[in-house]
């Protein structure tokens, strides 16, 4: 028997699956960073619309305050308010 043909196939089998491995973790790894990159994005976009939409209601609120002040002013004759002066 020839000493080559009876060589065992199982170290080239385990350095195979071993660099396999290592290029699917490296592979998952990635597509995680991505997926990460994605979720901030979208979650720095989604602040920003709800800053926006807050600044919006503030500055709706501060007007409905104002008109409120004036229709209260002209209807019950109340005094002026302070912007009014």
């Amino acid at each position: 028997m020839d000493a080559g043909a009876g060589k065992s196939p199982w170290p080239t089998l385990t350095l195979v699956v071993s660099l396999e491995a290592i290029f699917l973790s490296a592979f998952v790894m990635i597509g995680q960073n991505r997926q990460a990159a994605f979720q901030q994005a979208k979650a720095d976009h989604d602040f920003e619309a709800e800053e926006l939409e807050l600044k919006t209601d503030t500055d709706i609120t501060r007007q409905i305050q104002v008109l409120t002040e004036e229709v209260h002013r002209r209807v019950i004759g109340g005094p002026a308010s302070a912007g009014d002066r």
